[in-house]
């Protein structure tokens, strides 16, 4: 493969190309500088060289395969939605909204939208292809509910989540359910889906004579919520970011609206 380093771009946008990969969540300089060696980074389309300069704002720049968020004014958070807030930017009907939650910086958007009484995780980012590959059915990108619904339902309630519920709106359909725990009067449910119609899980449960008492949206793809207090965001990591763009196919990564 042929080796080059990046072309030159408009003064004083240049920096080392460790300096970007270090800054993107690569690793230490270190550790960054032995990608390059190994030549595991492209720039471009071609091997990257050690002491590389790029234009972060313009290079397109691929670690084993997977593109770089290396724009500057890139973002990307994980947000643990509480319950009673509505999944909007500016509402002047909705009491509370996301608004209060976002980080200072350029502008973000959610991904997708969890009903008002709903929680847990939520994607923001300023990248509109990205937000758009993770939203289409098209990309089986995966979404983990834990559901605590009224009753004690049997085994075969996971099974009829997986073949599918009639809604108003056509079949839903889960890819995989499960109990978690079952109690004399409640319990909890595991829910896998790759779809996000609105509601669609407490109007599947409510079909089949369970409704939902609370309902945590625990995973999206490869970002888990885990131990991030109900209200906080923090940055993704490095790691998930390759996982969101290996689901999707995604070959570059910049900000921009979403279409």
């Amino acid at each position: 493969m042929q080796r080059s380093s990046h072309p030159p771009a408009e003064a004083g946008l240049e920096e080392r190309l460790q300096r970007t990969l270090a800054r993107a969540g690569y690793g230490s300089r270190r550790s960054v500088e032995a990608l390059i060696r190994e030549g595991r980074v492209m720039v471009d389309g071609h091997v990257a060289e050690l002491g590389a300069r790029v234009d972060p704002r313009k290079a397109r720049i691929v670690v084993d395969g997977s593109p770089v968020p290396a724009h500057p004014e890139l973002r990307h958070y994980a947000l643990n939605k509480p319950p009673g807030i509505t999944t909007t930017l500016r509402d002047r009907h909705a009491g509370r909204t996301l608004e209060e939650f976002l980080p200072e910086g350029p502008r973000l958007f959610p991904v997708g939208r969890l009903d008002r009484d709903s929680e847990g995780l939520l994607l923001l980012t300023n990248d509109g292809e990205l937000a758009n590959r993770l939203l289409h059915p098209r990309y089986g990108v995966e979404r983990e509910y834990l559901v605590e619904v009224a009753g004690s339902p049997p085994r075969s309630l996971a099974r009829a989540l997986e073949a599918g519920v009639q809604l108003e709106d056509g079949l839903a359909r889960a890819v995989r359910a499960g109990r978690v725990q079952v109690g004399r009067d409640r319990a909890a449910l595991s829910i896998v889906m790759i779809e996000g119609r609105n509601r669609e899980v407490r109007r599947m449960l409510a079909v089949l004579g369970y409704p939902v008492r609370r309902l945590v949206r625990v995973r999206i793809d490869g970002v888990r919520l885990e131990s991030l207090p109900p209200g906080a965001v923090r940055p993704l990591t490095s790691d998930e970011l390759r996982a969101l763009h290996s689901t999707t196919g995604l070959a570059s990564a910049s900000p921009r609206p979403r279409r």
